[in-house]
């Protein structure tokens, strides 16, 4: 479960940050094109999300959503997050220019949904060994692996979006 659960997402990095994803980042010239900030730009977003639905949740929540797996979590807070959220992939388009206002904007839709989903998976994951939070070296979060359980199901997504897209 380790193997595929953390393993294989971020084992996507290096595909995900080379552009030209179908000829694995060769350029005509030969040279591999390396570009971080895809990456950089997907934790940004993710955590914009992450950071703003617990915001708006705080501030406006009143319908539970998925009240049985993570009943702090709340469909307003999920809006403010996910605007929140495209915000900073049109902040992104505007300082990474490797990729359009419109993939930037798609890039986020995906996290939006995916990351959220993967928040989800990683609390029922939680709840059925009984653990409330996976670490306390963060005070006030689920620990560290709670800063990175929506990019394991994200990760596969974008490569597929970026490979199909390139």
């Amino acid at each position: 479960m380790g193997v595929i659960y953390l393993a294989i997402p971020f084992s996507l990095v290096s595909y995900i940050a080379t552009p030209a994803i179908k000829n694995l980042g060769v350029q005509a010239s030969g040279h591999i094109v390396f570009y971080p900030w895809i990456i950089f730009g997907s934790f940004m977003i993710v955590w914009a999300n992450d950071s703003w639905a617990y915001l708006g949740g705080r501030w406006f929540g009143k319908h539970k959503l998925f009240e049985r797996i993570s009943p702090g979590k709340t469909w307003q807070g999920s809006i403010v997050g996910g605007m929140v959220a495209l915000l900073f992939g049109y902040l992104m388009s505007l300082f990474f220019d490797q990729y359009t206002v419109i993939d930037w904007l798609v890039i986020a839709a995906i996290l939006i949904v995916t990351s959220t989903l993967g928040d989800l998976v990683e609390s029922m994951l939680k709840r059925s060994l009984g653990v409330k939070d996976s670490g306390t070296m963060l005070p006030g979060h689920g620990g560290v692996l709670d800063r990175f359980d929506g990019m394991f199901l994200a990760l596969p997504t974008i490569w597929v979006y970026l490979f199909l897209t390139a």
